[in-house]
């Protein structure tokens, strides 16, 4: 065993080269590597929040920008729709008044033609009336013998 033992010591020994050689080792690499390499993460990690931060803060007032536009645009066609509405109801009411002033030429139109026609009907009875009585002494002449009168075959 102690054979053994002093086989180790040997070994211990001649190891301390490589454990100081690797302690040093680890050592630069972390100052020369992970020092560096821990703090470019770090900038890039903030910087990343910063970029997404910044990316949100964009999308919120995009956002905002949009819901303005759609304000504006939801009222511009609110006053459309009304200036229609109004157009609409003008020429509803313009084309009333054409047609009452229709109307009312038709209805006196009517009336002159209604008050001829009556008119015309008066000299036409009168005419009638008049041309009743002579008829009659023609249609008595033509059908009584020559010498008697009217009057006569009445009696």
């Amino acid at each position: 065993m102690d054979a053994i033992l002093k086989q180790l010591g040997g070994l211990m020994i001649g190891a301390v080269p490589t454990m100081v050689f690797f302690i040093i080792l680890v050592a630069a690499y972390g100052l020369l590597v992970r020092r560096p390499l821990d703090a470019v993460l770090a900038e890039r990690r903030k910087r990343t929040r910063g970029a997404i931060e910044q990316a949100k803060g964009a999308m919120s007032a995009a956002e905002a920008e949009t819901a303005v536009y759609e304000d504006k645009l939801r009222a511009a066609r609110a006053e459309l729709f009304a200036a229609r509405e109004l157009r609409l109801k003008q020429w509803a009411e313009e084309r009333e008044a054409a047609l009452a002033e229709a109307r009312a030429i038709t209805a006196a139109k009517v009336n002159a033609a209604r008050l001829e026609i009556e008119r015309s009907a008066v000299v036409a009875r009168q005419q009638i009336e008049s041309m009743s009585e002579e008829l009659s002494a023609k249609i008595l002449r033509a059908v009584l013998p020559a010498g008697v009168t009217g009057t006569e075959a009445t009696q």
